[in-house]
Parts: C-alpha cells; structure tokens; sequence
C-alpha cells in the first residue's frame, strides 16, 4: 500500500510559501456585499440577471429567496446577504441576480452590485485570519489585494452546495 506524504500546514519550500490547496490562478468577478468586495471563480459564473423578485417556497431556508424559471429550468435564488449572517439592504437598480453552476447544480445568488474581472495568480490569494464569526471559514479561500482593494476569495462550491442550501439530492 502506497503512503502518503503529509505536508505541515505552515509549509514553505525554498523560503517561498506553498500555494494553498484549491486556490487556483484564474479570472475571478467582482462583486459587492454590503461595504465589502468580494471574488469568484468566473468559470462558474454562467450569466448575469437584474433582479426579478422570485416565487417563494414554503419550508425554504431563510435566505433562499424563491425560485425563477431560467429558460425551463428552476433555479433556486439565495440572497448572499442572508446566507452570510449580514445586515439587510434594500433591493435597487444595482442589485443583481448571478447564475451559477456549482458542482453540476444551478443557482442564482442575490448580491448587492457586480464590479469587474480580475486575474488573481495562485500566490497573490493570502489565507484569511480564522475568527470566531457568522461567516464560516470554510466559505472563505482567502484575500488578495487588487491595487488599493482588499478582496475576499469566496468558495462558491462550499457556501452554495447542495447540503448548504438545504436541497435534498434525489435518489438515482
């Protein structure tokens, strides 16, 4: 049987430190929440929507929105803000629905504007302080800076997951 070899978490090789696991170089969007600037992987990123207010579901999870019928599929719409514990601001012309696909499941999240397109490399993503917060840290790959903004790198697949918006996996 094949062995494994660990690598320390402080892990560094030739005085450089050693990319975090899951954080890849790539194209991330921009977007705001509240006063804060947040980023994710573009490449599951499939559009872009203004908001449209969703049909509510009885016995949803409080920050699932409703649902919208994209195109003949039904797409759950969560409300970022709601997900992530923050203060509640009101809708506006900038408020924005993003469809994405995460691990194979569309959904659309609620975000209060979207910003750009930045190209983040794997060692410009700094690990993010652990606190004892709302926001599990899990949901957090880390930060980088973009000139003077400060960004925080979302895991979409770990905040949006089935078993995280409450969604049973049908049977096969």
């Amino acid at each position: 049987m094949e062995t494994m070899q660990k690598t320390p978490s402080n892990a560094f090789q030739s005085g450089k430190p050693v990319a975090q696991i899951g954080v890849e170089s790539g194209q991330y969007l921009t977007l705001r929440l509240g006063t804060e600037e947040y980023a994710i992987d573009i490449l599951s990123v499939q559009e872009i929507r203004s908001y449209e207010e969703p049909t509510r579901m009885v016995n949803a999870p409080a920050f699932i929105k409703g649902v919208i019928n994209l195109r003949g599929v039904i797409v759950p719409i969560a409300d970022l803000r709601l997900k992530l514990n923050m203060d509640k601001v009101v809708y506006d012309e900038f408020t924005v629905v993003i469809i994405l696909n995460v691990c194979g499941t569309v959904v659309g999240t609620v975000v209060d504007a979207v910003s750009d397109v930045v190209t983040l490399e794997a060692q410009s993503i700094k690990p993010a302080p652990q606190f004892d917060t709302a926001i599990d840290a899990r949901f957090i790959t880390g930060l980088a800076n973009v000139g003077e903004r400060m960004l925080i790198v979302m895991n979409m697949e770990a905040l949006l997951s089935k078993a995280e918006l409450g969604m049973v996996s049908a049977a096969a």
